[in-house]
């Protein structure tokens, strides 16, 4: 039987509105930029909601993601950032 860790013990995630190239285009910039270790902590994992690119990251990796994104060589701007899925539909 599978048990489920207690909310206290979870990681805090906000979710990234990304406009963009592609996802390998973007897992490849927060790569080149933060490096494994870097990647490693932000543990970003893709969302599909229709035709939006959303990254769900650690809370404390959103700025270094951000910056991964401002330094990339392909245009990758950040829309929106929030603490749940419905916040980004807000606006």
């Amino acid at each position: 039987m599978e048990r489920r860790l207690k909310p206290s013990l979870r990681e805090d995630k906000r979710y990234l509105l990304i406009e963009g190239e592609s996802k390998e285009e973007i897992e490849k910039s927060i790569l080149e930029f933060l490096g494994v270790l870097g990647y490693a902590k932000a543990s970003p994992k893709w969302i599909t909601q229709g035709q939006q690119m959303i990254l769900a990251v650690n809370r404390e990796e959103v700025d270094h993601v951000r910056a991964a994104f401002a330094l990339a060589k392909k245009q990758i701007s950040v829309k929106r950032v929030s603490g749940t899925l419905k916040g980004l539909g807000k606006k």
